[in-house]
């Protein structure tokens, strides 16, 4: 039995979490995954995944980074891949790197190492795109967290990003529709006692009361696990 336990050692300190990812989306999306800090990416730095559909990554311990999805995507005669929210501007189905490009929903992990605790987030800092939630499996003092609300259905015109039809498809943050300090936390605002809610990021936090809603919203918005894997999900 001893010979038999060693190599399900090596596996587990190599691999902190699967994440699953599920689309419940009514469309097809189009998940894109960044590795933070200069780490190696994952297995996987893009993929498609149809209404109903599941798929898997593993990520090593004390890994680092965010997931999103994409939408409205499509190659076009050229072969080059590009997508209507959340692209990622690698003219492929993987982003080979490349984070989203805003107005995108994330949801950010730093995962522990050594049975420290994970640290997650769903963020709307950049924007919104489509609902996203993360929710632990198995592991200890657990939460989820997610953005399961239409924002684009209360996105004012000033930060509606429009598609083809005329509808709303994504949300823009009022730092990046207005480039201010006061909504970007620069400058003057750089701080957590200069940099308040805004009407706009009042918005966000209204819809989703569990997501950052602009880069300091920490208290309500940071959630913790110790040793799970993960379901993510988009469209919850």
């Amino acid at each position: 039995m001893t010979g038999m336990k060693r190599p399900l050692n090596i596996t587990y300190s190599v691999f902190s979490a699967t994440f699953t990812f599920k689309n419940n989306c009514p469309y097809t999306v189009w998940p894109g995954t960044l590795t933070g800090g200069g780490g190696s990416q994952l297995s996987s730095t893009g993929f498609e995944l149809g209404t109903g559909a599941s798929s898997s990554l593993e990520a090593p311990a004390s890994w680092s980074g965010r997931f999103w999805a994409r939408t409205g995507c499509s190659t076009d005669s050229s072969g080059k891949f590009t997508c209507a929210t959340a692209d990622c501007g690698s003219g492929q189905i993987a982003c080979n790197g490349a984070g989203a490009i805003p107005p995108a929903t994330l949801i950010e992990f730093t995962l522990g190492t050594g049975g420290a605790q994970d640290f997650y987030d769903t963020s709307l800092v950049d924007g919104y795109n489509l609902p996203m939630s993360a929710t632990p499996q198995g592991g200890s003092s657990c939460s989820s967290t997610s953005c399961p609300a239409n924002v684009n259905a209360v996105c004012p015109p000033e930060l509606s990003v429009k598609g083809s039809n005329g509808s709303t498809i994504a949300c823009k943050s009022a730092c990046l529709a207005f480039n201010q300090p006061q909504y970007c936390c620069t400058g003057a605002y750089g701080s957590p006692q200069t940099c308040l809610p805004t009407n706009y990021s009042k918005i966000f936090k209204n819809a989703c009361p569990q997501a950052y809603s602009y880069a300091y919203d920490d208290k309500s918005s940071t959630f913790t696990c110790t040793g799970a894997n993960y379901l993510i999900t988009f469209c919850p």
